[in-house]
């Protein structure tokens, strides 16, 4: 469905709900740019959702790669299934379940995405620490500012290196009767960060 290898599959490509949340394209794109992907990796999409980012990922890291991919809602993991159908990609594992819980019971990873994870995100970067790999990055993509300003504390305790904070605002364009306007996106920040 997508045969391209660069990132960016537009958001109308995913099957959606309401009820999932899903990371829009120009968002995903420099996420997966801040994770440094190779053929072959482990990645933790936390807070998966609608599966966009877990779709991603997989794509980059080839069938070696394993993609796993976590959500305590019910509907993002039914939601996810259906685009791992829709785009042919059958190296995403799915779990259901508390990610704080789920965590420690997995392999290290190369590379760990924190997305929707209703509240927790600092806690979850704390955990995620011993399950990255030594040089593995971490990519959290963040909306409100006291998660932002948590998680820079948490980063700076825990030692990570290269710290990157990005803060996009995106622009997309809509056809109206007269002509065509731009329309905002609520800014996401992405904080981008390797274990050393």
């Amino acid at each position: 469905m997508w045969d391209y290898k660069t990132p960016g599959i537009p958001d109308e490509y995913f099957d959606r709900t309401e009820k999932v949340p899903i990371t829009k394209e120009e968002v995903r794109t420099i996420q997966i740019s801040k994770a440094r992907l190779k053929l072959g990796q482990t990645v933790f999409d936390i807070g998966c959702g609608s599966g966009s980012i877990s779709i991603e990922a997989a794509l980059q890291i080839g069938s070696t790669g394993n993609v796993i991919a976590i959500d305590y809602d019910e509907n993002a993991i039914e939601l996810s299934k259906k685009n791992m159908k829709k785009f042919g990609i059958s190296n995403i594992t799915l779990i259901h379940g508390n990610a704080k819980e789920k965590i420690s019971e997995l392999e290290d990873a190369d590379v760990i995405f924190i997305g929707g994870t209703g509240g927790d995100t600092k806690e979850i970067v704390e955990i995620s620490k011993n399950k990255l790999k030594v040089g593995g990055r971490i990519v959290i993509g963040i909306i409100l500012i006291e998660t932002l300003y948590s998680v820079l504390q948490i980063l700076e305790k825990l030692e990570f290196e290269s710290i990157d904070i990005t803060q996009v605002t995106i622009s997309k364009s809509r056809k109206t009767t007269t002509g065509t306007m731009m329309l905002a996106r609520n800014p996401v920040t992405i904080i981008s960060a390797s274990r050393v």
